[in-house]
């Protein structure tokens, strides 16, 4: 699935701030020092929350109606929506640091000669696994 909406408590600290929790995602918690703030950090932690799950392959939990939703005194249910291709796509391209050995010779050559390191390797190993396009699943 490509889209998800799911509620979301706001909680008011008081002072300007949010704490924002969703009542069917146990753990997946955020908070903002304004409202609008805590509105970006809601659709930032469902993202990953739901990225982390398909990941995993675990089951995504239907969402409550916001209408059966009880609020403490104070805080109120507005609904998050977390589109999810962008944030595949975000997360695939992601940069690893990888850690690779090479004779000393050879490492002097490719300094010397301003190459990047990170380029190369890239190239080499979509040459070595024949990869002409980033697969999108």
């Amino acid at each position: 699935m490509d889209k998800y909406i799911f509620p979301a408590v706001f909680e008011s600290d008081g002072k300007g701030g949010y704490t924002v929790t969703f009542p069917d995602l146990p753990g997946c918690i955020t908070e903002g020092d304004t409202l609008e703030e805590a509105l970006y950090m809601a659709k930032e932690a469902l993202e990953l929350f739901i990225y982390n799950l398909e990941e995993d392959n675990e089951p995504i939990p239907v969402p409550t109606p916001p209408e059966k939703i009880k609020v403490p005194e104070g805080a109120f249910v507005t609904l998050i929506e977390a589109y999810m291709p962008p944030v595949r796509d975000e997360m695939a391209n992601k940069s690893v640091k990888k850690t690779i050995t090479l004779p000393r010779w050879l490492n002097e050559a490719a300094e010397k000669a301003n190459i990047n390191f990170s380029q190369v390797l890239q190239y080499a190993l979509k040459e070595k696994l024949n990869i002409k396009e980033r697969n999108r699943a």
